[in-house]
């Protein structure tokens, strides 16, 4: 029987959220600390929800692609708000599928929920919004090449 590799996501004293990758006694962790992405894109008026889960694509990218380099990341989640992704200040993203070149990983953490991404006017109507996104991102064959590099 083959040990599939795993994947913890976890929120980190709710100012922080860890990204490990593992596979047997080989791991790779990360984390995106709020305060400063938070910070810097509420100063540069980008959408918070939006850039979290640009960022969080790439942190499980990049965890994944050091611990197992590979082409091919496979990923679907589903993203709850309390409105459109532009305008909202909670998300819960539920992790449904990892894949790195057909290999699946184990999703521990699945669920991840964060608060006050943005400030709301007290007038603010919530509307709340459900999607499911499923992406393949390519590893670019130099970024693969340096990758399969450091594995050596």
């Amino acid at each position: 029987m083959a040990v599939s590799p795993v994947l913890v996501i976890k929120v980190v004293d709710d100012s922080a959220v860890g990204v490990r990758a593992r596979l047997y006694d080989d791991f790779v962790e990360h984390e995106i600390v709020l305060n400063s992405v938070l910070a810097y894109w509420w100063a540069n008026n980008m959408p918070p929800v939006v850039k979290f889960l640009e960022l969080f694509e790439s942190v499980i990218k990049r965890t994944i692609n050091e611990l197992m380099p590979h082409k091919d990341l496979k990923i679907k989640y589903e993203v709850r708000a309390d409105d459109v992704l532009e305008k909202a200040s909670e998300i819960e993203i539920n992790l449904i599928e990892i894949e790195a070149d057909d290999v699946g990983f184990k999703i521990d953490g699945k669920q991840l929920s964060l608060k006050g991404l943005t400030k709301t006017p007290e007038n603010h109507e919530a509307s709340d919004f459900v999607k499911t996104f499923q992406k393949t991102i390519e590893t670019p064959d130099i970024v693969l090449k340096k990758y399969l590099e450091m594995n050596k």
